[in-house]
């Protein structure tokens, strides 16, 4: 990233985002871009990287000072760990949030639900409870049912003309 900003021929002096996608299918699970814009050759470059969750990532801080910020979210909200990092903490969960919400294998429902209770008269976090179960969607077309009745391609017998 340094030889990025610093040399004559490609000078990304500005980092636009960081950015991260997780592929549970992948060895690799999380894809890290980062988003570069050069100013004086008005061109974008991203940066890709792969890693998974427990293998830290370099921080680019000492690079981009606008990538403290960034990498806090992709670190609060993906669980991908810089190394080196000033001040890597939650930035848009609360402290006390456990799990990363933006991954594939968090719940879609959470695991707490907070509300404001008129009695207490403060915040308070309770266990999620669910009214009915989940339930397993066949997701399959109605059209796709019509193929077990299709009629099979019978051979015509071709008629001889008459003489």
């Amino acid at each position: 990233m340094q030889f990025l900003k610093d040399h004559h021929n490609s000078q990304m002096e500005c980092l636009m985002e960081v950015c991260a996608i997780d592929v549970p299918s992948r060895p690799y699970r999380f894809e890290v871009i980062y988003n570069l814009l050069s100013l004086r050759y008005n061109s974008r470059l991203q940066v890709k990287t792969y890693t998974d969750e427990l293998t830290p990532l370099d921080s680019v801080t000492g690079v981009y000072k606008s990538a403290t910020w960034s990498e806090r979210e992709v670190w609060d909200l993906h669980g991908v760990f810089f190394s080196n990092h000033p001040d890597l903490r939650r930035i848009m969960t609360d402290y006390g949030f456990e799990g990363h919400p933006l991954r594939k294998d968090f719940p879609m429902s959470g695991y707490y639900e907070s509300r404001y209770d008129d009695i207490k008269k403060r915040v308070v976090l309770e266990p999620v409870e669910f009214a009915q179960e989940f339930r397993q969607f066949d997701l399959n077309s109605p059209w796709e049912e019509f193929n077990k009745f299709k009629i099979k391609n019978v051979p015509v017998k071709e008629e001889k003309p008459q003489k």
